[in-house]
């Protein structure tokens, strides 16, 4: 059975690319809410706002690597530092423009990272997503 996530968070300085996955996302009925930041730092604020309660709503987060004064690996660094009731049952999901061995192997040093997938985001690539991480039995 397919499930429906309660929020996606989107973390892209590019405004077309955020447009273009929110579309993806809304049109196939994966979510009701897409939040979408266009600076990292914009991200962390958003998820530092909340309460446990309420940050556990987000169930997955796609991140961007290339972007000014903050990157996706300075993200990753700040978001480990986060209440650990934060991070919980969130998956959290490289989308880049970069196909580069290093960036994923960098990018899945970190324990909370699930996966690296390359732009743009697909109906097929959410289908994929959807049944490794949040199918239900």
């Amino acid at each position: 059975m397919k499930h429906k996530l309660r929020c996606i968070l989107l973390i892209d300085d590019n405004p077309d690319d955020n447009f273009f996955h929110e579309r993806v996302i809304r049109k196939n009925n994966y979510t009701n809410c897409v939040i979408a930041k266009e600076s990292a730092e914009d991200a962390l604020d958003y998820l530092k706002a909340f309460d446990e309660n309420q940050a556990s709503e987000i169930d997955l987060i796609f991140l961007d690597i290339n972007m000014p004064r903050m990157n996706g690996w300075d993200f990753l660094d700040e978001y480990n530092k986060l209440d650990k009731e934060l991070q919980r049952g969130v998956i959290v999901i490289m989308l880049t423009t970069s196909d580069n061995p290093d960036d994923i192997q960098k990018a899945m040093k970190w324990g909370f990272t699930n996966d690296f997938k390359t732009k743009p985001l697909t109906k097929k690539m959410m289908d994929e997503i959807i049944d490794k991480y949040f199918l239900i039995e």
